[in-house]
């Protein structure tokens, strides 16, 4: 632009013509330079669908991570869309589609239903990706799953029950949403146990997340009469709910008394109570996938190619009369 300049300042005198000319090179030179600065300086367009934050401690840092990797200062434009509820998800992948997005980052409310958008999707040149939960469609139809083994989490949990070796199992079962991954993973192997007969279902009922309406089955079960020794809950905060229940009621809990806690995820304050031996199991579930995920869209943007298509988190499970401070410490999520 300066030689630009300069070639203009030196035209003077020379006449109307060569002055003209060295003008529009000046400005083809500088449309040139913007142009190049633009395509340097394209934001990737994202649109993230996820669960609400409120949802749980997990959820919170899930969608915390998801906002500081999916960043403008790291290249990108991201819209965001908070659902817990089905049909309001596939409304916003839509929208997404409509708007023109590059990716589609997607954690669902449900494992089913998506076939259609994801079609819409691959037809638009639009590529999704998966994050925290699985959905029931082709994997042609999306890029990259980076998630949680939820039936793995369940299978853990079963089995650190089962090694107990209680004289009899009566579970009262809390269930998260109905239908999503994490939902229908750590029901899977519980069930089974059910079906075989080597434990006994007392209720087994949704909470949908929820603390209080977990208090409820639990101060429902206790006011029925029923026989109970172990709560299975599919995440912390219906853990804490049922453990309220069973406060107000002055029935024991945790290591060595009455009734055996179970909850999933990791919440520093959960992991607490296993310490104080309150609680006597929790399950690890991972939710930074945000930067795995951004790692791979910049191989795609690249010209690159993914050599993976499903990434699992690498999780355990942990046991109150093992747990350190120091595992809280590295693995908990929140305060």
């Amino acid at each position: 632009m300066c030689y630009c300049f300069s070639a203009f300042n030196e035209a003077k005198g020379i006449g109307q013509m060569k002055r003209f000319f060295a003008l529009m090179i000046c400005l083809a030179a500088g449309l040139m330079l913007l142009a190049a600065c633009s395509g340097k300086d394209k934001l990737i367009k994202v649109g993230i669908i996820n669960n609400p934050a409120a949802e749980s401690g997990y959820r919170e840092a899930n969608v915390k991570d998801f906002e500081t990797v999916f960043s403008t200062e790291n290249g990108y434009e991201a819209q965001t869309f908070y659902s817990d509820v089905h049909n309001e998800q596939l409304n916003a992948a839509r929208q997404f589609i409509a708007d023109g997005v590059d990716y589609i980052l997607l954690s669902a409310a449900s494992t089913d239903g998506w076939d259609s958008v994801f079609r819409s999707a691959a037809d638009a040149g639009i590529k999704i990706f998966l994050f925290d939960r699985m959905v029931n469609v082709p994997q042609n139809l999306y890029e990259a799953a980076v998630v949680s083994d939820m039936a793995k989490q369940g299978e853990a949990a079963v089995a650190w029950l089962r090694s107990q070796s209680l004289p009899v199992y009566n579970v009262v079962h809390i269930q998260g949403v109905m239908g999503n991954d994490a939902q229908v993973g750590r029901t899977a192997a519980l069930d089974r146990e059910f079906a075989a007969g080597t434990m006994r279902r007392v209720v087994q009922q949704s909470a949908a997340w929820d603390p209080d309406a977990a208090r409820r089955i639990v101060e429902d079960v206790i006011a029925s009469g029923a026989e109970f020794n172990v709560i299975y809950a599919e995440n912390d905060g219906m853990a804490a709910g049922a453990v309220a229940a069973l406060n107000a009621a002055g029935i024991s809990h945790g290591v060595g008394k009455d009734v055996i806690i179970m909850g999933f995820d990791c919440n520093k304050w959960a992991l607490r109570e296993l310490l104080a031996g309150n609680w006597n199991y929790n399950g690890q579930c991972s939710p930074f996938q945000a930067s795995v995920i951004h790692d791979m869209i910049q191989i795609l943007e690249s010209g690159g190619t993914l050599t993976e298509k499903k990434v699992i988190s690498d999780e355990k499970g942990f046991d109150a009369r093992t747990i350190t401070q120091e595992d809280i410490d590295a693995i908990g999520l929140g305060d």
